[in-house]
């Protein structure tokens, strides 16, 4: 069931000299708020996704270090070396080098920060790239055609900050923007029905109530005519404002629960109790559509969970490996590293 065996770090964020042992199905950091317990989890995810999901390396190199170094055993005796020496990062694994993590070495996460608690009313911009971040691993070709979505949507964005643009000068960019936008829809429409039909279910054996939730895609669901169509139709408004006022970077997911917006309808606890839902069917889905048991990151979320969403995080996770950091003891768990 593990899958990361060792994780030792040189010169990464706050760490001179690091190492830990993740033998256990269920590993425990205890540290006070700024002892560097995220750190360590941010070099696993560097390791098993290729990008950290907090800063660039020139942020996480230590202060006055010239570069920095994490190596991430894994169950299978395979090493991963992430090397950074100021300019260029490089990824190491059985002796072969390369620039990026390559796809047959990456590993599913499921990273549960402090911030996710509120998810469900926090910005249309943060639900983009928390979902965003989770349909990449679920398919890499969604990760591919946001990306190229974003190079075309920044050239259109230039053009349009010109005094003068002509409907040829947009042409071809609303042409990538509408084939690119169009895939990156009907997989985030996919994706969100699959979380749909396990949602409800997982809440309630959570809350051991009757209520319903559901999480409802908020943008233009339409294909690659009529999304090229609404480009050209907001042409003048566009070149007004300086930027492209349609597409799904304006997108937003809205919670419902029982039928109604969740942001002003649902208690603090039930909001956190969707939350909780999504990410054990996080869980579930990565696992049916990689085809691997994803790594569970747990950063310092016992202090925004009650005693029993605790017990709940702990049971639907227990099948899978878990890292957790906390600047308390929870009940029942053993500490492993203390910083």
């Amino acid at each position: 069931m593990n899958i990361v065996k060792k994780v030792s770090l040189k010169n990464f964020r706050c760490h001179e000299e690091f190492d830990l042992d993740c033998n256990r199905p269920t590993t425990l950091i205890i540290g006070e708020n700024g002892s560097g317990k995220t750190s360590v989890l941010e070099a696993i995810y560097l390791a098993l996704r290729g990008k950290s999901f907090k800063g660039v390396d020139k942020e996480i190199l230590k202060r006055e270090a010239d570069f920095y170094r994490a190596e991430i055993e894994l169950m299978d005796a395979q090493k991963i070396i992430i090397r950074f020496d100021g300019r260029k990062k490089e990824f190491e694994i059985d002796g072969k080098k390369s620039l990026r993590l390559p796809k047959k070495n990456r590993y599913p996460v499921v990273l549960f920060e402090p911030d996710d608690i509120y998810l469900v009313g926090s910005s249309p911009s943060r639900r983009r790239d928390y979902f965003d971040e989770l349909f990449k691993q679920i398919n890499e070709n969604y990760g591919a055609a946001l990306s190229k979505y974003n190079k075309a949507l920044r050239q259109r964005n230039d053009l349009l900050k010109n005094e003068i643009v002509s409907r040829d000068d947009l042409f071809s960019w609303n042409v990538m923007c509408a084939n690119y936008g169009a895939e990156v829809i009907r997989r985030r429409v996919h994706n969100l029905k699959k979380i749909n039909e396990k949602m409800t279910d997982i809440y309630r054996n959570i809350a051991k109530n009757g209520d319903e939730c559901s999480i409802k895609y908020i943008g233009a669901e339409v294909d690659e005519n009529d999304y090229l169509k609404n480009l050209e139709n907001n042409f003048e408004r566009d070149c007004v404002l300086g930027y492209t006022t349609f597409g799904i970077h304006r997108d937003d997911y809205e919670f419902i629960f029982n039928k109604k917006k969740a942001d002003g309808s649902a208690s603090r606890g039930e909001n956190r109790s969707m939350i909780l839902s999504l990410k054990f069917i996080e869980a579930q889905i990565l696992e049916q559509e990689v085809g691997k048991k994803p790594v569970v990151l747990l950063d310092d979320i016992f202090s925004e969970l009650d005693e029993m969403r605790q017990r709940h995080l702990i049971d639907n996770f227990k099948n899978y490996q878990m890292i957790i950091t906390s600047t308390a003891v929870p009940s029942e768990m053993r500490v492993d590293k203390k910083l």
